[in-house]
C-alpha cells in the first residue's frame, strides 16, 4: 500500500539521517571530551570564514568532522602490490552495511497515527497505526545478532586480502574476539527473554511501561548484572579500548585496515562510530525503557495520586523520539568516557 510506503520511507529516511549525524557528531564528541578529561583545549582549528569578513566560525571545533570526511574523499586510494582484489574491495561494506541495518528492528518511539498526526490525511490513512520502527519482526533480537555477527566477516576479510601479516594478525584477533564476546552479549540477553517472553523488540520495550514498587520496569531494574556484562560485550564487539586488540596501533599499526586508505579506510572508521550509537540505542531499547518515561503513556503523564497531564498524540511522539535520543547520546558519550578511561589490555591478558 502507498501509505505503508510513505510512512516507512520516512522511517528509512529517520534512521539514515540519525545514524549518519551520530557517526559525524560522534568523531567531534571523541576527540572534544577526550581533551576536556586530559585537560586540553581539543579540536578547534577547522573553521568556516563569513565572505568578505575576518569572522571566523569555529563552533568548538564542529567542523572537524566535515574537514575529515572531505580529506577522506579526496585522499588517494593506496593499494597494495599483492591483494585479493574482490576481497579487499568488499570487507569494508560488509562492516559498514550491517551497523545501518541493525538499526531497522530497534523501535524509537511507540504507535504512530498519521491520522490525528495530520488530521487532513486521516480519510486517506484509514485509521492505519504502525509502530515506530522500520521493520517489526517476530525475530527482532535474533536479527540483530545476525547482523551483527556479518561485521566478523567484513574484519577478517579485510586482514586476509591486505597480504600484509600485521593486518592477517589484526584480522585473527579481530575473528577471536568478536566471536567470543558475541557469545556473551547472547547470553546477558537470555534474561530478559524470560522475562519479557518474546524477542520482538517492540514487544520487550513496551512491557518495560509498568512500574516495579517505586522503580520503572526496565530491564535493568531486573537484569543489572546482564546490563552491564552486554555493555561491556558490545564495547568488545566494537573493539574499542580497552578492547581495541585487533587494531592496537603501538602493535599493529591499525590492524585488519592497515593497508586501506581513503574512503575504504573512512568506512571502517565511520562504522566504528554509528555502532557506537548502536550500540547505545540497543542499550536504551533492551535495558533502558526504550523510548519511555516513567508514568507515561500514549495519552501523556499520569502521576500517583491522580495527576495526569494530557498531550496531543504528536507532543507525544515528539517527546519519545527526543527521548530515544537523549538516552542514545547519554550512552554514546558514557562510551567515550570509557574509552578514554581505561588504558588497552595487553593480548596475553
Amino acid at each position: 500500500m502507498m501509505q505503508d510506503l510513505v510512512i516507512h520511507g520516512a522511517y528509512i529516511a529517520f534512521a539514515i539521517g540519525v545514524l549518519m549525524t551520530f557517526g559525524l557528531i560522534l568523531t567531534w564528541v571523541e576527540r572534544k571530551q577526550a581533551a576536556v578529561m586530559s585537560d586540553r583545549i581539543g579540536a578547534n582549528r577547522a573553521y568556516l570564514r563569513i565572505p568578505f569578513t575576518n569572522i571566523k566560525l569555529v563552533w568548538w571545533g564542529l567542523f572537524h568532522g566535515i574537514a575529515d570526511g572531505v580529506k577522506m574523499l579526496l585522499k588517494e586510494d593506496f593499494k597494495p602490490r599483492t591483494y585479493d582484489w574482490y576481497a579487499y574491495m568488499v570487507a569494508p561494506w560488509v562492516v559498514f552495511t550491517p551497523v545501518l541495518l541493525v538499526f531497522a528492528v530497534i523501535p524509537f518511539g511507540g504507535m504512530l497515527d498519521p491520522g490525528r498526526l495530520f488530521p487532513s490525511l486521516a480519510e486517506w490513512f484509514g485509521g492505519r497505526t504502525y509502530p515506530m520502527q522500520i521493520a517489526r519482526l517476530d525475530a527482532g533480537l535474533l536479527m540483530v545478532f545476525a547482523f551483527g555477527g556479518m561485521t566478523i566477516i567484513g574484519a577478517m576479510l579485510a586482514g586476509w586480502s591486505s597480504s600484509n601479516k600485521f593486518a592477517l594478525l589484526g584480522a585473527l584477533r579481530a575473528g577471536s574476539q568478536m566471536i567470543s564476546y558475541e557469545l556473551v552479549m547472547g547470553l546477558t540477553v537470555l534474561g530478559l527473554i524470560l522475562i519479557y517472553g518474546t524477542v520482538d523488540l517492540f514487544d520487550i520495550v513496551s512491557q518495560q511501561t509498568g512500574r516495579v514498587g517505586g522503580l520503572p520496569a526496565w530491564g535493568i531494574v531486573f537484569q543489572p548484572f546482564a546490563a552491564t556484562l552486554f555493555l561491556a560485550a558490545a564495547i568488545a564487539e566494537n573493539k574499542r579500548i580497552p578492547f581495541d586488540l585487533p587494531e592496537a596501533e603501538s602493535e599493529l599499526i591499525s590492524g585488519y585496515f592497515t593497508e586501506y586508505s581513503a574512503m575504504k579506510m573512512g568506512l571502517f572508521m565511520f562504522a566504528e562510530f554509528i555502532e557506537i550509537a548502536i550500540i547505545a540505542a540497543l542499550f536504551t531499547t533492551l535495558f533502558l525503557g526504550g523510548p519511555n518515561l516513567p508514568y507515561m503513556s500514549d495519552a501523556g503523564f499520569a502521576f500517583p495520586g491522580g495527576y495526569e497531564i494530557r498531550m496531543s498524540h504528536g507532543a507525544v511522539v515528539a517527546t519519545q523520539v527526543i527521548v530515544f535520543l537523549g538516552k542514545v547520546a547519554l550512552l554514546c558519550s558514557f562510551q567515550i568516557l570509557i574509552r578514554w578511561s581505561l588504558p588497552r589490555f595487553r593480548y596475553d591478558q
